[in-house]
């Protein structure tokens, strides 16, 4: 369920945005579900329909979702196999580590490091 806060700072644009964001990424929207169509969502949630539009370019660009013509929008693979590529290189970071006898704290500390020099963005996990 998506919920528009008119009260909030945060554009309504970001707000939906971030919402679908989420479900897709908790997997509540599963890889090939289709979204409403934007005129359907925008009336169904009291939004211009160009701001539903921004939303989902965005979500769009981050590769959360596709758009496949007249056909509309759908949660994205992609998605999915950015976490197994990600599952797949901390299991072959986790065997170095094993390798050369770091411990769980400093190899834990050495990936923060990596994250924060790569800056990445918020939780939502915007590309």
């Amino acid at each position: 369920m998506i919920v528009i806060d008119s009260a909030s700072p945060v554009p309504p644009f970001e707000q939906l945005r971030a919402q679908l964001a989420r479900q897709i990424q908790e997997r509540t929207l599963a890889v090939g579900t289709r979204l409403p169509t934007i005129r359907r969502l925008a009336a169904d949630l009291g939004l211009a329909v160009n701001t539903v539009g921004r939303a989902y370019r965005e979500l769009e660009e981050a590769g959360l979702i596709e758009t496949r013509g007249a056909a509309g929008s759908f949660v994205s693979a992609a998605g999915e196999q950015g976490r197994e590529r990600a599952r797949r290189a901390a299991a072959e970071y986790a065997a170095v580590i094993a390798e050369f006898g770091i411990d769980t704290a400093e190899a834990v500390r050495i990936v923060q490091a990596a994250l924060t020099r790569v800056s990445p963005r918020p939780a939502e996990h915007r590309s």
